[in-house]
């Protein structure tokens, strides 16, 4: 391992549970700086939905690299027994960080994938009973034999340096002639169900498919580990509509993590010029997009008919204007920094920093940026199982970093 010359002071709330010794805010209720909105004129729908008060803590870390020379790295998970897997997103490999930091080639045995653009290998995930079955999953940018493609979700035994008996067990719909928004988080949930983020693949025909329950794009999907359906689904037996469905109305879902304290899913999702949104997506319930969202379009237009707000429909947590455009996220429970306790932090690619959201009662109280001396797009945080924060960096000579309290 190489350590970086960088040791940053970094602030955080004191624990989450409501503790305020040591807070220090220079300019009380005032927001992170940014640049002005996008779309000024639009209204939060309820305070503190968005420019939550920046808060600081002092926390001095120090960032140690522990792998190197990745081609854009894109998901990280830990085995059980310490060793790091890692997905090299455009060249659809798969990585392990052993505990002797040093790192593998290529895992062999895993499926083809769309390496362009947005697509590739992408959120892995450890099955729960992995002591026991020895599998492993990953969601990927799948070729379809029309020249089209789709997310999927395969799983396989690893063993060794390979993958053995290996198993799709989801396939988006419909496929499209797209290589953006595939989403491609995995979680599983306490009660041993996966699930998945999609997103709507950007083009205008996939736009609309976020709104229908035929398909599964801009979906939220909660499958079993083998890919049957969970009986207790919202939309199991109804006619038409496809039973692995959760949620609807994402745009593109690059963030998700279960609250350890409650078992539920959030997710954060990317905007477009504006409108990147934090959401806890509720079994069965619309999420807006494109009919309502925050933002406007890359070309300065307003999306659809400008909606914030529709009945029927839900709002987000929080949102930012200007985005952060979000990929990764965790909650922090462990106790190296007890002043993150309770905090959501989610990595930044156009921010370039780790986004650190003290919550209260489900809502959002503060708002940080961590380690923007790094400069760099942060593509996925994880917190190890030495309470350490590990990060993936977005570049095609990525590096994973882990970070500490210094001293």
């Amino acid at each position: 391992m190489r350590r970086l010359l960088l040791t940053t002071a970094i602030a955080g709330l004191v624990a989450a549970c409501g503790g305020t010794e040591g807070q220090a805010r220079s300019n009380p209720g005032a927001p992170v700086a940014s640049k002005p909105a996008n779309a000024p004129d639009q209204r939060p729908a309820f305070a503190g939905q968005t420019r939550a008060p920046e808060v600081k803590s002092n926390v001095a870390v120090q960032v140690t690299t522990v792998a190197e020379g990745l081609n854009m790295p894109w998901g990280l998970a830990f085995l059980p027994d310490g060793r790091l897997l890692i997905s090299e997103k455009h060249l659809g490999q798969l990585r392990i960080l052993g505990t002797d930091g040093k790192l593998s080639g290529p895992v062999q045995g895993l499926p083809a994938v769309v390496g362009a653009d947005q697509g590739g290998l992408l959120g892995l995930a450890v099955d729960p009973k992995f002591s026991e079955n020895g599998l492993i999953y990953w969601a990927y940018a799948e070729p379809a034999e029309n020249g089209t493609n789709h997310t999927a979700v395969a799983r396989g035994k690893l063993t060794g340096d390979r993958v053995e008996n290996v198993q799709v067990i989801f396939r988006q719909t419909p496929s499209l002639n797209s290589t953006k928004h595939y989403g491609g988080r995995l979680v599983f949930a306490p009660d041993g169900t996966l699930f998945v983020t999609t997103g709507e693949r950007s083009i205008l025909e996939g736009r609309a498919q976020a709104q229908r329950l035929d398909g599964t794009l801009g979906k939220v999907v909660r499958i079993n580990s083998d890919g049957s359906i969970p009986k207790d689904n919202p939309f199991v037996g109804k006619a038409g509509v496809k039973p692995e469905i959760w949620s609807y109305g994402h745009r593109n879902i690059l963030s998700a993590a279960i609250d350890p304290k409650t078992g539920k899913l959030w997710e954060v999702e990317h905007g477009a010029r504006g409108g990147d949104e934090l959401n806890q997506p509720q079994a069965g319930k619309d999420y807006g997009w494109p009919t309502i969202t925050y933002g406007m379009e890359y070309s300065g237009k307003p999306i659809g008919a400008g909606l914030t707000a529709k009945e029927g429909m839900e709002q987000p947590v929080y949102y930012w204007d200007p985005v952060i455009a979000p990929a990764g996220m965790a909650f922090y429970e462990a106790d190296l920094f007890p002043a993150w306790k309770g905090n959501i932090l989610i990595g930044g690619l156009a921010s370039k920093a780790v986004v650190r959201l003290v919550m209260q009662d489900g809502k959002v109280v503060g708002e940080e940026r961590l380690l923007t001396d790094l400069n760099e797009r942060i593509r996925d945080v994880i917190v190890g199982p030495d309470g350490a924060l590990y990060l993936a960096t977005d570049s095609k000579n990525g590096r994973v970093l882990k970070v500490t309290p210094k001293g």
